[in-house]
């Protein structure tokens, strides 16, 4: 199993570039199965979840064909409905399938996705929506089996909360569906929106993007697609928080500012210096971290996926930092292992108090998901010493090519391989 080993505290300098977003690639390869023809989605990352799905769309019958950053996807013949249990297993996007197949064949038997280290996601509200729409839907034997008598149906979705992936799925759903969709409460993630852009692409009619109310008047066929997918933002927004807490004008290009306005104001809160030029977005690292406060939300609020990363900053800054978590009940399991470096950080119940301490100090800690790798290789950055980070393949699935990323720049990060 692959382990970084990083020697802290360089200096980090030169250009950073930003992949294409995972969470905006993997609905866009979903929205593929809704066209006869062949699609190509271009600046798509190299990630584990990236080649997971493209073996779920192979399974199907799609044609796939990756070379470097661009993908093709032909379903013009789908052999099966079916996405076993085998594939779906480690990857809970892989239910994004459901809707696509329901509105182009009818019929979807897809495996329930296993279980996730931050907290339940059920996909209630998935299937509360396709339902509206018409679906006829049973779970049996840990599979969700859909079917619909003709073309789905529209109707008006209310969300009981924004859900990202619920809403992903009702918007491929209902763009071969018979009239018109309102999708209430829907989620306004730069994700959805990438995929309300690509679908518009397809021929599908879209209004309210990035709001909370989106109508999509069904058509009876979609068109193949190229797009180019969306900067990563957790990619981008990990990469600032590197550069708050070790940058020398840092240059980060690719990544959107817009889509990172909370955490860019929270870290020159906390005395970083951040810059846009016509380049890309410069950082230079606080001589002293500031504590600051931080309320996960919904976007466009402060991203649940980049608490993690802050709180590795907020571990060196001076003073207090309050992390209030409201959208997962369980993603704090990366403090007791930032406890090994030596931050001071007590959690009660949905909070986590973070006092900082002038330095960490290099240990062997074990990543639990994927945002905790990342919070565990930004507090190695800046500790004093050597630091192993174990059980990085949560890692490799939203970060392409870290460790190249952050040597170039003038970090000490290599992977090797751990003896079993």
């Amino acid at each position: 199993m692959d382990a970084l080993r990083i020697h802290g505290q360089k200096t980090l300098r030169g250009t950073l570039q930003v992949s294409g977003s995972k969470n905006a690639s993997l609905p866009i390869m979903a929205a593929a199965l809704l066209a006869e023809g062949q699609s190509t989605l271009r600046r798509i990352p190299g990630l584990a979840d990236v080649k997971t799905l493209s073996k779920v769309l192979a399974h199907l019958g799609v044609r796939v064909e990756a070379q470097g950053a661009e993908l093709t996807l032909d379903a013009t013949e789908l052999t099966t409905h079916e996405a076993p249990y085998e594939l779906v297993r480690t990857m809970r996007a892989s239910i994004l399938v459901l809707g696509p197949l329901l509105a182009r064949h009818g019929k979807a038997r897809v495996s329930l996705p296993g279980g996730c280290a931050i907290g339940a996601r059920p996909i209630d509200q998935h299937l509360k929506g396709l339902r509206k729409l018409g679906a006829k839907i049973e779970i049996s034997h840990g599979y969700v089996e859909a079917h619909v008598d003709g073309r789905l149906q529209g109707a008006t979705v209310i969300f009981d909360m924004p859900t990202v992936g619920g809403t992903e799925n009702l918007l491929l759903a209902a763009s071969l569906a018979e009239g018109t969709t309102i999708l209430e409460n829907a989620a306004r993630e730069p994700e959805v929106v990438d995929l309300c852009h690509t679908l518009q692409k397809m021929g599908a009619k879209i209004q309210g993007i990035g709001t909370a109310t989106l109508t999509v008047e069904g058509v009876e066929t979609l068109q193949p697609f190229t797009h180019d997918v969306v900067a990563d933002r957790i990619e981008f927004g990990t990469f600032l928080v590197a550069g708050a807490m070790l940058g020398e004008e840092l240059l980060i290009q690719g990544g959107v500012a817009e889509h990172q306005t909370f955490l860019i104001d929270k870290l020159r809160t906390m005395g970083a210096r951040i810059e846009e030029h016509p380049e890309g977005i410069k950082v230079w690292r606080a001589q002293q971290l500031h504590a600051t406060d931080v309320e996960t939300q919904p976007y466009p609020g402060f991203p649940t996926d980049m608490q993690a990363q802050l709180m590795a900053a907020a571990s060196i800054a001076d003073g207090s930092s309050t992390f209030s978590e409201t959208v997962f009940e369980n993603r704090f399991m990366h403090v007791a292992e930032l406890g090994r470096m030596g931050a001071n950080i007590r959690v009660d119940g949905g909070r986590a108090i973070v006092r900082g301490t002038p330095e960490l100090s290099g240990a062997t800690v074990m990543a639990t998901d994927l945002r905790a790798s990342a919070c565990l290789v930004l507090a190695a950055l800046a500790a004093e010493g050597e630091s192993v980070i174990r059980r990085i393949y949560h890692l490799d699935r939203g970060y392409e090519a870290i460790e190249a990323k952050l040597s170039s720049v003038g970090a000490d990060v290599v992977r090797f391989r751990e003896d079993s």
